[in-house]
């Protein structure tokens, strides 16, 4: 479990649980959780397929992602699709966390699962999940349009590539640690015919909290 500290407060908590798919001894699934001034990128990235080839799409956006992490997820998702055109291309799901104002801008291109599980009891609705567009980063992009939430404290976001099963909220215990809760994503969900990652992301709450 890590903690991504801004402004010498946290304000995310993180897990990540991952498994190549059996016979491999790399993912092409990859995550990336980068600070910047007034927030943090948060994503899924899963190269199409699996082994090296994979890897190697997958590494180039995590790069791109990770250098321009400020940008708008739109921005960086046009990013990875130039830089991805002679790779086998990857689908992604990145989330930009804004600290100041307690707000989530999300996009999905292709089928990693995005579902933001609100901590509120009595939240309408209780859970929300990521638009998914089809298309492959590095070969064709659907129209991109990105989705704004307000987040509030110890709201949960978890990021999911789709070597996991569906129907994995139904596992998750809220008052857990992150990092539990992805390996419990993992151990129960895992279809062991791709390569899976599981990412989990608490929201601490913005500078005034």
């Amino acid at each position: 479990m890590s903690t991504t500290a801004l402004y010498r407060k946290p304000f995310l908590q993180w897990g990540v649980a991952t498994r190549a798919v059996p016979g491999e001894t790399v993912s092409g699934d990859l995550h990336l959780v980068e600070p910047f001034a007034c927030g943090a990128l948060v994503a899924v990235v899963d190269g199409l397929g699996h082994g090296d080839e994979a890897t190697v799409a997958a590494r180039k956006a995590i790069d791109i992602l990770k250098a321009n992490a400020a940008q708008s997820v739109i921005a960086l998702t046009r990013r990875c699709h130039e830089a991805l055109r002679k790779t086998r291309g990857a689908v992604m799901t990145l989330a930009s966390f804004n600290r100041l104002d307690g707000t989530v801008s999300w996009l999905s291109v292709g089928n990693v699962t995005g579902l933001l599980l609100r901590a509120d009891a009595g939240a309408t609705p209780r859970g929300e999940s990521a638009l998914l567009r089809g298309g492959v980063v590095g070969y064709q992009l659907p129209a991109l349009l990105a989705s704004d939430l307000a987040v509030s404290p110890n709201d949960l976001l978890v990021l999911a590539s789709d070597g996991i099963r569906g129907g994995f909220e139904q596992s998750i215990i809220a008052t857990d640690t992150p990092q539990r809760i992805a390996d419990r994503i993992l151990s129960r969900q895992f279809r062991g015919t791709d390569d899976a990652l599981a990412l989990v992301v608490r929201f601490l709450g913005t500078c005034d909290e």
